[in-house]
This record gives structure tokens, C-alpha cells and sequence, in this order.
């Protein structure tokens, strides 16, 4: 069984993703740099789908991240843009 086959939903992509980054100390010091987020933070925003949209927008915005956990999971790319997609709060309106 593939990690794929674990994956259905958008906050299982995420998930995985956050397990993903969290396995490379150099990409996860990135995110955390990034997102402003401490390590001892993690763990209490973990399931909040604001913090798992910024997980999987750091993916997407990292091309060879993207494809590197793409091919790790067997997700394509757009699954996972997808995915981010439907975590991401909605847009204000101007």
C-alpha cells in the first residue's frame, strides 16, 4: 500500500505534507522561518486547517518540494494544488 492510498481528503494531504517537512530538518526550519510558527507551536495548531492551508501553500509554492512529495506520495502535483485550494480561507471580497 502506497501513501496514496491513505490520502483521501485535503487535510490527509496536508498531513502528510506537515510529516513530509517535518522529516527534513532543513526544509522544516524553511517553513518555520517562513511561517513564523515555532516548533512548540506544531503540535497545537496541527489539525487547524488555516495552519494545513499553509503547509500545502508552502509546497505549491516550492516547485521542487511539490514534486519531491508528489513522488514520495504518488499524488499528482494537482492534488495537492487542489487540496491547498480547499484548506485556503476564503478571499475578502474588495
Amino acid at each position: 500500500m502506497t501513501a496514496k492510498d491513505d490520502i483521501e481528503k485535503p487535510i490527509d494531504i496536508a498531513i502528510h505534507a506537515l510529516a513530509f517537512l517535518a522529516d527534513d530538518i532543513e526544509l522544516m526550519g524553511r517553513f518555520l522561518a517562513l511561517t513564523g510558527i515555532s516548533p512548540l507551536q506544531i503540535r497545537a495548531v496541527a489539525h487547524d486547517p488555516a495552519f494545513l492551508s499553509e503547509v500545502l501553500g508552502f509546497l505549491v509554492d516550492h516547485e521542487p518540494i511539490l514534486l519531491r512529495f508528489s513522488a514520495q506520495t504518488g499524488l499528482p502535483p494537482s492534488r495537492i494544488v487542489r487540496a491547498h485550494a480547499r484548506l485556503a480561507p476564503p478571499r475578502p471580497e474588495i
